[in-house]
């Protein structure tokens, strides 16, 4: 890898949706649609729903584009498809999924700007789980998305160990949520205890832990403390770092910083568009910066450039901006 790519700040975690406008194959739930997260999404990625059935679904990746080509800070950002709840018979279930984004739709449209990466997802439960992860890596993916939360399966199924098996062989790295899940209607916050990520780490795969586990509880510990636990274990479990400003984690960010020795694998992240949201502001921090400094970095216009430098305030190293270039497929 050049010195010029080592420098870039990519963000892995950036999302992306549809109604299923243009032939993208998304959709959503009636029941989320019908959700006041659904207005919120809109207004964040900066789009309306007339906008969408006009110009297809597709413009909401093209606006991202359009809006990180103009960052100072960040070079490229990773859009993440979201596969749904699977039946018995390994076939995709409308009735259970709330939210489906297919990797067609985002291989597609990522491939037409330069600065957006492809973020498969694919239920491993999913009869041919196999072929599409092959199909997944021949399309360029730089990694494969999980919401075990939302898609209703368990990590720790010893039925995935093939995929596990594949993920590794293809040099994959696995991106999973981790901890409580709000943003759907409906979530098995269960599934997204970081104990239940052993079994793909000791088959060596590659685990990004999304938002280092920074919320919720399991079996009577926080679930951080169990992500801190694994760490100690397994020398191939990495966390993102996105999230970690929202006004609900004001503390999540400082506690996990207070950790050295994983410094090396923390990885860059948004959760784009929720940076667009109320749900962070820099303004949220007065026991950490100055009203000034709070001022000055709420007036970057930029959302890329706004999180990099509230993050940089709130004491996060250089390194960490740049880890994700040793990590994902590129």
């Amino acid at each position: 890898m050049d010195a010029t790519k080592a420098k870039s700040i990519i963000d892995i975690h950036c999302h992306t949706a549809g109604i299923g406008a243009g032939n993208s194959g998304c959709f959503i739930s009636p029941a989320m649609r019908r959700s006041w997260r659904y207005r919120v999404f809109l207004k964040a990625f900066g789009v309306t729903e007339q906008e969408l059935l006009s110009e297809g679904d597709g413009l909401v990746m093209r606006r991202t584009a359009e809006t990180l080509a103009v960052s100072e800070r960040v070079t490229a950002a990773v859009i993440l498809a979201m596969d749904g709840a699977v039946d018995e018979k390994g076939e995709l279930d409308r009735s259970q999924t709330e939210m489906f984004i297919p990797n067609e739709f985002v291989a597609a449209e990522t491939a037409k700007y330069p600065n957006l990466l492809f973020g498969a997802s694919i239920n491993p439960l999913r009869r041919d789980a196999l072929d599409r992860l092959e199909w997944a890596a021949a399309n360029g993916a730089v990694l494969v998305k999980w919401l075990p939360s939302i898609q209703h399966f368990d990590p720790a199924d010893r039925r995935l160990v093939p995929f596990y098996q594949k993920l590794r062989e293809l040099g994959l790295p696995l991106l999973t949520h981790t901890g409580s899940e709000k943003s759907f209607t409906a979530t098995r916050n269960e599934l997204a205890d970081p104990e239940r990520l052993r079994l793909p780490l000791s088959l060596g795969v590659n685990v990004i832990a999304a938002h280092a586990a920074s919320n919720g509880r399991n079996q009577g510990e926080s679930n951080h403390r169990r992500f801190l636990r694994l760490c100690g274990e397994y020398q191939n479990l990495y966390a993102d770092i996105s999230a970690l400003t929202q006004l609900n984690r004001l503390t999540h960010l400082r506690r996990l910083l207070k950790h050295p020795e994983l410094f090396g694998r923390l990885l860059y992240g948004t959760d784009m568009p929720i940076p667009n949201t109320a749900a962070v502001t820099p303004l949220g921090f007065p026991n950490r910066l100055s009203p000034r400094r709070m001022l000055q970095i709420a007036s970057i216009p930029n959302p890329w450039d706004q999180d990099v430098a509230l993050k940089e305030a709130l004491g996060v190293p250089e390194q960490i901006f740049f880890n994700a270039n040793s990590i994902i497929r590129l």
